[in-house]
């Protein structure tokens, strides 16, 4: 029926104040039905047609993300470490061979849980 995004078709705001257990029921149902909470609160509200579900992460996927991140700056630490290594540091390469191996192996289970990888 309506063209365009949301933010084209809908500008009208309503605020409604809810408790913590109010607003984490309607997070946790939206998101068992693929919805954002806006969409799922509309629908219910006015009986209006489902929108398509949004593709929405789930929580452990997020994490899963926020993982990834700390890993790859973790391994940014671990380059630098090199580069002093190559400057005259000492550094033990054996021990930072097996790091960046390691970072390695858990960059990958943690895209494999996202399903970026098979």
């Amino acid at each position: 029926m309506s063209h365009g995004s949301e933010t084209r078709v809908r500008c009208q705001h309503l605020t409604i104040r809810l408790s913590e257990d109010e607003r984490a029921a309607i997070d946790l149902k939206a998101e068992a039905v693929g919805l954002t909470p806006g969409s799922y609160v509309r629908q219910i509200i006015l009986g209006a047609e489902a929108p398509r579900p949004v593709r929405r992460v789930p929580l452990d996927r997020r994490e899963l993300s926020r993982l990834c991140g700390l890993i790859g700056r973790l391994g940014n630490n671990v380059n630098q470490i090199a580069r002093l290594g190559n400057c005259g540091e000492p550094v033990d390469a054996g021990a930072l061979a097996a790091t960046l191996g390691n970072l390695e192996t858990m960059r990958d289970a943690v895209l494999r849980a996202l399903g970026r990888i098979p």
